[in-house]
């Protein structure tokens, strides 16, 4: 059986879902290529959900351009359903137009196409049939040579900690300041 999408549906319904289900994902500090196979992550958890088999690295009807034409493309994600047509995924952090070229001949050889986009925000609307679905992140400067880091909480931003209320003697004493005269 299958679970929360009707397989019958189009990619919008499917598209939703995925959205629904990536809202719920939360993490603090990762860099680049940890968020995009935590993503990958989360999507074969919705397609397990839904009572699909999915693989990573599948291939692509899209072969790969010259001097490789004999090989093919791969696919983060891609799904099979029993009820309806396969669902391929791509995940990105930046608008590739080889991920719109590769989900355009997806769509075209009768599956349905979702882009995965996750970002800081302005993603940018593929062209129709490719259903988009975003994951929008905060990102940060990582430490020194380490690149920019990433994360995303679906709650509330956290509240400032409480201070401790004890009783503080609010007399300011100076303290002594060496003079130029004593040398230092």
């Amino acid at each position: 059986m299958d679970g929360g999408v009707d397989v019958g549906a189009g990619g919008e319904r499917v598209a939703t879902s995925l959205t629904a289900w990536l809202a719920r994902l939360e993490f603090v500090d990762l860099g680049t290529d940890e968020v995009t196979a935590r993503i990958i992550d989360a999507v074969q958890a919705w397609a397990a959900e839904q009572g699909w088999r999915s693989y990573r690295r599948a291939a692509s009807v899209l072969p790969l351009p010259p001097p490789m034409t004999d090989r093919h493309s791969v696919l983060d994600v891609a799904c099979a359903r029993r009820d309806g047509p396969p669902v391929v995924v791509e995940v990105d952090h930046t608008d590739r137009r080889r991920t719109w070229e590769k989900l355009t001949a997806e769509a075209a050889a009768g599956r349905v196409a979702l882009w995965v986009r996750w970002g800081p925000g302005r993603f940018v609307v593929p062209p129709a049939p490719i259903h988009l679905v975003t994951c929008e992140v905060s990102r940060h400067a990582g430490p020194a040579g380490g690149g920019r880091r990433h994360s995303r909480t679906s709650g509330p931003a956290r509240p400032a900690p409480v201070h401790s209320a004890r009783d503080v003697d609010p007399v300011v004493e100076p303290l002594p300041l060496p003079s130029a005269q004593s040398g230092s």
